[in-house]
């Protein structure tokens, strides 16, 4: 996990030293600090500026969680678990595996935009400091959290002196030659109350009009509102009446856009601008116009993302432009306009997920993430559409157990299947066939088999019913998966071998038949087959260098890798799983990552440097607790970290083999994957050179491996479209 995911600052941040100070020193005494105050006053820029300057005081770094763009209060602890970059396969729930990160290490929590959901964000924050006393929150909102212990901030406007330094610069940056008069600018200054949103809003209008130009619009909307009143305005009214008057100047094509772009639940880019926002009264070719003219006086912002350019406007903003929708009696034609983009983004993303552009399927289904799942609760809110949310769910199945979120895939899909009447929408029977193998996948690699029986046979049995070969298929899939994690391997290979068999017969080929391939030579290889199971890697190692698949190509890495190792080609070994380790990082994957660490354990163990392999060792360890060890407890998955356990503690002894797995057990996840990646060192003394990979020990009555077989599974995660 890197240690801040705290934003770039996009422009100079001006003034606020005193809060600075007050901040730093409250954040020395106080876990729970809570900066309030109006909207648009520079709660969340403070923060953030504080959070940064202060990392140092925290060994395990500053996070921060945005909040804004979420309406159910569940998805609180879920976003958390995003913020902190964790990745969980278990089927604890979000606050136990929050806790469970929390409790030993010093780090400090930025919580951005929590006012709409202060209750439950209370209440787990609450929780996490009460159980993980090295954790200290910064939250900013509008209102205090009211929490025990909690200190708050209250943020004034900025000073005069500030005030105008902010105006003026920002001015400049937008392009005015000059600004004025330094007397109309203090006017304008008091007329804005110091408010920074407001200034920066006056400011992007400079390059226009001049000072005096915008302070005679702005007394004149004063007066309207005030009943001709002058003197001091409440700050609340200050900031809607700058906004007001920013909507007043813009065009009737800017308005319109302001307001339709409020249905984004945070950063969106142009083509969903155009799709969306588009219309005979705003035609798409002129919506880029349109929104750089919106940029331009500060109403839009632009942020560089992972999967590219996008853009976002302010929660105030977009309150204000939600109110001018609703009053075009707009609203629920744009949430619509809204969905049906993102549902067809996932679509786009599920079919390129096998292809090149896996990591940027991961990227933008990242980005878009606020936006999917405003776009599942909008499916959620009739029954009617309850095949729509069977089929987004569904649909998304590659960023639940593709890109580590297993938990919040649950979610959506528990309550997508559970709606009311959700079962007899027969016209509609795909989605519900798709949405029940998903859970079932998900269910298997959240450790619940229960669950996971239950939904793929309920799919297997419609599907029968229906003549879907497709979803039974897919059932029959699943359910040798489990069987395959059960060693019960006799059985996995009739399932898998049945479903891989049907998809042949149909033409499906996608991540999910590949991952099947790898499925079925583990099966075989865990019974002694190990000559076929690297014939079937090899030919799933082909298909993905030719489609460009690269996360089921790093299982069919960690088979052929373990083949190697047992044929005495350690380099080839190592070659094949440093490779694996990486695309498995990169995507998220846990339960392949830590397969593939193990395995380079005995690697390293192998050419003689028990020492870094008892280190590599220690820091599997933590990945497997987020793996779910009861899930991967059998006599095949548990051979290489015994194999190699025994080995180590032979050549090491007891106390040096104790303390380099505590020092891989204190190793950060990216720590441990730099480790694995690093370059191959001499190997240690005390190592044993060309060291033979022994027979693993016989536990519980369970079937052996044999030596010469690969000890893990590729069933970590995958599955494709269709269904």
């Amino acid at each position: 996990m890197r240690r801040s995911n705290l934003p770039a600052e996009l422009n100079r941040f001006v003034g606020r030293a005193a809060e600075q100070d007050e901040l730093a020193r409250l954040l020395g005494e106080f876990r729970l600090v809570t900066v309030v105050g109006v909207g648009g006053v520079g709660k969340t820029r403070l923060a953030l500026r504080a959070a940064g300057a202060l990392q140092k005081r925290y060994a395990d770094g500053v996070r921060l969680a945005e909040l804004s763009s979420l309406r159910d209060p569940e998805l609180v602890a879920h976003a958390l678990v995003e913020a902190l970059g964790l990745t969980d396969h278990t089927v604890r729930g979000p606050r136990e595996v929050l806790l469970d990160h929390l409790a030993e290490l010093r780090l400090l929590l930025v919580v951005d935009g929590f006012e709409h959901l202060v209750d439950a964000c209370a209440e787990l924050l609450r929780e996490l400091l009460l159980g993980c006393p090295g954790l200290t929150v910064l939250a900013a909102g509008r209102r205090p959290l009211r929490v025990d212990g909690e200190a708050v901030l209250g943020l004034a406007p900025m000073d005069e002196a500030d005030a105008l330094t902010l105006l003026t610069g920002r001015a400049l940056e937008a392009g005015a030659a000059a600004v004025g008069d330094r007397g109309t600018l203090r006017e304008l200054v008091r007329r804005l109350d110091g408010i920074p949103l407001a200034l920066e809003l006056a400011a992007a209008r400079l390059p226009l009009l001049t000072p005096e130009q915008v302070l005679r619009r702005l007394d004149d909307r004063f007066r309207i509102l005030d009943g001709g009143r002058r003197g001091a305005l409440p700050r609340h009214r200050t900031l809607r009446t700058a906004i007001g008057w920013s909507h007043e100047l813009c065009t009737p094509e800017e308005r319109l856009l302001w307001a339709r772009l409020s249905v984004f639940a945070g950063p969106f880019d142009l083509e969903a601008v155009e799709y969306v926002c588009g219309g005979p009264e705003l035609p798409s070719d002129r919506v880029l116009d349109v929104l750089g003219e919106l940029l331009a006086q500060s109403l839009v912002a632009r942020e560089d993302t992972a999967a590219g350019p996008r853009y976002r406007m302010l929660d105030t903003v977009a309150a204000y432009g939600a109110e001018w929708l609703a009053a075009l009696g707009d609203t629920e034609r744009m949430r619509r306009r809204h969905r049906d983009w993102y549902m067809g983004l996932a679509t786009w993303c599920e079919l390129e997920w096998f292809s090149p552009r896996q990591a940027e399927v991961a990227a933008c289904t990242d980005v878009a993430l606020p936006n999917l799942r405003a776009a599942l609760e909008l499916c959620l809110e009739s029954a009617e559409e309850s095949a729509l949310a069977q089929h987004l769910a569904g649909t998304l199945w590659f960023s639940w157990v593709g890109c580590g979120r297993l938990s919040e895939g649950r979610h959506w899909l528990d309550r997508a299947l559970a709606m009311p009447g959700a079962e007899e929408v027969v016209l509609h029977e795909d989605a519900r066939l798709k949405a029940l193998w998903v859970l079932g996948y998900v269910a298997i690699l959240q450790g619940d088999p229960t669950a996971a029986v239950a939904a793929l046979h309920e799919c297997g049995e419609r599907a029968r019913i229906t003549g879907n070969p497709v979803a039974r298929a897919y059932a029959t899939h699943r359910m040798g998966c489990l069987a395959l994690l059960s060693d019960d391997m006799p059985r996995a290979e009739e399932l898998i071998g049945e479903a891989l068999e049907t998809y042949r017969e149909i033409g499906e080929l996608n991540s999910n038949v590949l991952m099947g391939q790898v499925e079925l030579a583990m099966a075989r290889a865990f019974q002694g087959d190990l000559e076929g199971a690297v014939a079937l890697c090899a030919e799933v190692r082909e298909v993905c260098e030719e489609r460009g698949e690269r996360w089921t190509r790093a299982y069919a890495l960690y088979v052929l890798g373990y083949a190697a190792l047992t044929g005495g080609d350690h380099a080839a070994a190592r070659e094949l799983l440093v490779e694996c380790v990486a695309i498995n990082h990169a995507f998220h994957d846990l339960v392949g990552l830590v397969l593939a660490i193990e395995l380079l354990a005995l690697v390293t163990a192998a050419e003689g440097d028990a020492s870094e392999a008892a280190v590599l060792q220690g820091a599997a360890r933590p990945v497997w607790d987020s793996v779910g060890v009861p899930v991967f407890g059998s006599a095949y998955f548990d051979g290489p970290r015994t194999l190699c356990e025994r080995q180590l503690r032979a050549a090491l002894g007891r106390e040096a083999y104790g303390a380099r797995y505590r020092e891989g057990l204190a190793l950060s996840l990216d720590a441990a994957v730099d480790r694995a990646l690093a370059e191959r060192r001499a190997p240690a003394l005390g190592g044993h050179a060309g060291a033979r990979v022994p027979r693993p020990p016989r536990t519980g009555g369970s079937p052996v491996p044999d030596t010469r077989k690969p000890a893990g599974s590729p069933t970590g995660k995958g599955g494709e479209a269709a269904g």
